[in-house]
Order: C-alpha cells, then sequence, then structure tokens
C-alpha cells in the first residue's frame, strides 16, 4: 500500500454505527427517575413524621430529654425578630386589598365596603398566609440551616452516641415555638392589614373613619377569627417541620446545606399552598 492510499483513508468507514436512544425511551427514564426521586422523599417525610409524632409521645409521657430554655430560645428567634418583617409586609398587602378593591367597589358606588372587603379577606386569609410565606422564607431557612450544619458537622451524630434523640432535642423545640408564635403573628398581621387598609379607604376614597371602624367591627365575626388563627398555626407547623426535615436529611457538605435551605423555603410554600387550598374548600364546604 503506498502512501497516496494511507493518507486518503478514512477512519470513520471503519467505525461501527453507534445505536440511538430513541427519544421516548429517554422520556421514560427520566420519568422513572423523577418518580423514585419522589417517592424516596416522600418516604423520608413521612418517616421524620412518624418519629415527630414519638417525640410528641414521649414528651406528653414525661420521658422526653427537651429542654423548656430551648424552647424560649427558639420563640424569642422567630417572633419578636419577625414582628417588623410580618408589620412591613401585611401593611402593604392591606393596602392592595383596600385599594383594588376600592377601585371595583366605586363602579357601583359602594366603597363603603371597602372595611368588610379588607377585614374579612385580611383576617382569614392573607394574613395567615402571608405570616406563613414569611416565616418560611426567614425562620424555616435558618432551622434547615442550623439543623444542616450540624449534620454536616457530624453534632446530630454525636448527640445520638450521647443517646439524645435529635427530635426531642433539635426538633421538638422549633416546633413548639413556631406553635406558640405563629397564631401571635397572625393575629398582629390581620390588626396591621386592617389599619393600612383603613388610611387607604379614609384618604384616598373619603370613607368616613367611624364608618370604616363600625363597618370593621360588623364584618369581624369569631368563626372568621378562629379560621384564620387556626391556617397561620397550621401554616407554622408546616414551616417548622419542612425547615427541620430538610436540614436532618442534608448532606455533609457546604453545598448539601445549601441545598437543605433551598428545598425547605420551596417545600414549605408549597405545602402551605396545598394547605390553603384544602381548608378554603373545606371551611366553605361546612359553610363556615
Amino acid at each position: 500500500m503506498d502512501a497516496n492510499t494511507l493518507s486518503t483513508h478514512d477512519p470513520q468507514v471503519d467505525r461501527p454505527q453507534q445505536a440511538t436512544t430513541p427519544a421516548w425511551r429517554t422520556a421514560v427514564a427520566a420519568i422513572g427517575r423523577w418518580t423514585r426521586r419522589w417517592w424516596a422523599d416522600g418516604a423520608l417525610t413521612l418517616a421524620f413524621v412518624g418519629e415527630v409524632l414519638l417525640a410528641c409521645r414521649r414528651l406528653l409521657a414525661g420521658r422526653g430529654s427537651m429542654r423548656w430554655s430551648d424552647v424560649a430560645w427558639q420563640v424569642e428567634q422567630a417572633g419578636p425578630r419577625s414582628v417588623g418583617i410580618v408589620a412591613l409586609v401585611s401593611g402593604l398587602v392591606g393596602v392592595i386589598l383596600a385599594y383594588m378593591g376600592a377601585v371595583q367597589l366605586q363602579r357601583v358606588g359602594a366603597q363603603s365596603y371597602i372595611a368588610d372587603l379588607v377585614t374579612i379577606g385580611a383576617v382569614r386569609e392573607v394574613a395567615a398566609l402571608m405570616t406563613g410565606v414569611i416565616l418560611a422564607g426567614r425562620v424555616g431557612a435558618a432551622f434547615a440551616a442550623q439543623l444542616g450544619s450540624m449534620q454536616a458537622n457530624e453534632e446530630i451524630d454525636a448527640l445520638r452516641a450521647l443517646g439524645i434523640d435529635p427530635m426531642d432535642h433539635l426538633v421538638l423545640p422549633r416546633l413548639l415555638a413556631l406553635l406558640l408564635v405563629s397564631p401571635l403573628l397572625t393575629a398582629f398581621a390581620s390588626v396591621t392589614a386592617i389599619l393600612f387598609g383603613g388610611l387607604v379607604a379614609l384618604t384616598v376614597f373619603g370613607v368616613p373613619p367611624m364608618e370604616y371602624l363600625y363597618k370593621s367591627a360588623d364584618a369581624l365575626t369569631l368563626p372568621h377569627v378562629w379560621i384564620g388563627i387556626g391556617k397561620g398555626t397550621v401554616y407554622g407547623l408546616l414551616v417548622a417541620a419542612a425547615g427541620c426535615r430538610q436540614g436532618l436529611s442534608a448532606g455533609r457538605s457546604a453545598e448539601a446545606v445549601g441545598a437543605a435551605v433551598t428545598a425547605s423555603v420551596v417545600q414549605a410554600i408549597v405545602w402551605i399552598v396545598v394547605a390553603a387550598s384544602a381548608l378554603t374548600i373545606a371551611f366553605q364546604r361546612l359553610d363556615w
């Protein structure tokens, strides 16, 4: 074989053709991987809920190792330090409710019903929802970061080696703290939204102050109050559960801790939206 023949030889001719995977098989494989991850994540969540319930039973039976000083510390971290951002967001939401509702009501000359709209909307739905979202971003993320860092530094393994259950020592104080703080923050957010909505009604749309106060008090019935506070309490528990669950299952690296923080916020907001939809439909069906 001469040099010209060697120089013109194409190596691609002798290479075997590689089989290409059909697009539908790739899609099915991706769906299978996603389903497997979703199933594993759901199993971890159910296991976490079961461990929390067992820890609650130990606490009620007087056999838990939870310290009430830890609960007081978590209450101080989650409650008073969240008042400012809750007041700001709920006040602006009250302004939005009043302004958008009044624009529509003004078309039929019913701007005096701004108070009913703002009061019922804030107390029953919006205040609890906004408080839950704020707690998810501020408190739930902090829970995930704290527990994730402890997991990465093997501090949780050290607690288990000492015979201390992390559920009793770490999770229960955070759950109880948000159980105590959430209804108070929800009530505070409701009052703030009503007051800021009143400022819009008085200054922009000319509603008399006494008329706004009278209609707000008339619309503020006890079922609305209990439903709003109950929803806020449920959302707070979901935030604490998402933060603690993601923190305890985080990996042992800085990147894994960051992923756990992100996942805790996303999971908490998704849980809140699902719970809000389910509770709203249930209460409407019950005519409450």
